[in-house]
């Protein structure tokens, strides 16, 4: 049985009882053109706050896990009405877990054409990120933010990025502006580019991410924390390494109180989203296209899991072969090892396709390649935010990708 809920001007629907809500009749909720809300009430450590219900099985959720990527091929036109599929292929039903102690900010949020974005760090990967957003961000950047502990170093890019301007034209970038750290979280996304303890080059180091990862992890505390005092309502953009891991740092630190107790009143699971595995698809993409036995992979193929060792590139879904994608895995997995034979930090693909070009796609809702909650983990895929909340791609996988995926998830699981 559904039922029906109104609440100050929102319409809301569950399979449970609130009796908190105004109880309404179907009838009246049919006729809403705008966007419902799916109540249910998860545990959580392991379920987002919110998300896009872009298929009826998302309804009957009891759990959430690496099986989100799956697609569900049964029918539900006997379990829900047909108006209520219809607005979920619409993209207009969302779902809110109770359980969080402020999922009602849920019901306030709203789209915005143009983004405020604040960023972190002006090292090598945040000052080439800041280049490709105030380069390629005009249509859906409203303004950049740019705040670095080292101030002339901030001064540096504050002077150097704006004048970087068009002839004839000198409005035709997002303006930036140099920040104080307690203004870092007044913006729509906060893009945590900070990082400490990367080996140098010539170092003999296997997963130079997970060298940074204790690191970086106390430096993603310190703003998870910050995030959380400030009541930040934005995308906290983890792009710094390992992605994957720190994304669940942040999400763990946000929602300890100051006893240390975990009260789930920082950032939402949802809220922070991984930005490294754009680069695992560049760089697949970049090998594939060297022979005719792998250029099906643009078309075809995916990459899942993390930024890293355990990630997957899958040749193609529907016409999967173990072999090629094991080739195209192992070469995309040691592509930075070959800038780093060259004597340098491979660090402006990183920076463009995994930061400023899936960001931008973040923002115009366009899909792309994040890092988002499953239950236990960040889990690398493709995504998209639609309707101002994630919608993960869910596929028919073939048996054993599937299999690897599992995998790689019970691996990061168990990191922490």
């Amino acid at each position: 049985m559904i039922n029906y809920y109104k609440h100050n001007g929102k319409y809301l629907f569950s399979f449970l009882e609130y009796d908190e809500f105004e109880r309404i009749s179907e009838k009246e909720i049919i006729t809403y053109e705008g966007s419902l809300y799916f109540l249910n009430r998860l545990n959580p450590f392991e379920s987002r706050r919110s998300f896009l219900i872009s298929h009826p099985s998302l309804l009957f959720l009891k759990k959430e896990g690496v099986d989100l990527l799956l697609l569900d091929n049964k029918d539900y036109s006997n379990s829900i009405p047909s108006w209520l599929i219809d607005k979920i292929n619409k993209g207009l039903v969302i779902s809110i877990n109770t359980q969080y102690p402020n999922w009602k900010m849920e019901l306030e949020k709203g789209n915005k054409s143009k983004w405020k974005i604040n960023l972190l760090a002006l090292g090598d990967v945040g000052s080439t990120l800041l280049i490709g957003l105030r380069l390629l961000g005009k249509d859906c950047i409203k303004e950049i933010g740019i705040y670095d502990r080292n101030f002339n170093r901030l001064k540096r890019w504050e002077y150097e990025i704006n004048q970087i301007v068009k002839a004839f034209d000198e409005e035709s970038f997002p303006a930036v502006f140099p920040l104080n750290k307690d203004q870092l979280f007044d913006c729509d996304m906060f893009v945590f580019c900070a990082s400490k303890g990367v080996p140098p080059v010539g170092s003999q180091v296997e997963d130079v991410r997970m060298v940074q990862f204790e690191s970086n992890s106390e430096i993603i505390k310190e703003y998870a924390t910050l995030a959380r005092n400030e009541g930040f309502k934005g995308i906290f953009a983890v792009v710094s390494d390992p992605v994957d891991l720190l994304c669940k740092v942040a999400f763990l630190e946000s929602n300890k109180d100051e006893e240390g107790k975990y009260d789930f009143k920082g950032l939402a699971s949802d809220q922070i989203i991984g930005y490294g595995l754009g680069v695992m698809n560049s760089r697949a993409s970049f090998y594939a296209k060297k022979s005719k036995k792998t250029i099906h992979f643009l078309k075809e193929g995916r990459v899942f899991g993390p930024h890293g060792k355990g990630l997957i590139v899958a040749d193609s879904i529907e016409n999967y072969d173990e072999d090629i994608s094991e080739y195209l895995t192992n070469k995309t997995i040691n592509a930075n090892k070959e800038i780093r034979k060259l004597g340098f930090k491979p660090y402006v693909a990183p920076s463009l396709s995994s930061g400023a070009l899936s960001i931008i796609s973040t923002i115009k809702g366009d899909w792309f390649y994040g890092a988002t909650y499953m239950g236990r983990a960040y889990m690398g895929t493709k995504c998209r935010l639609r309707n101002n909340k994630i919608e993960i791609e869910q596929l028919n996988l073939p048996s054993k990708l599937f299999e690897k995926i599992e995998k790689t998830y019970e691996r990061l699981v168990s990191i922490i």
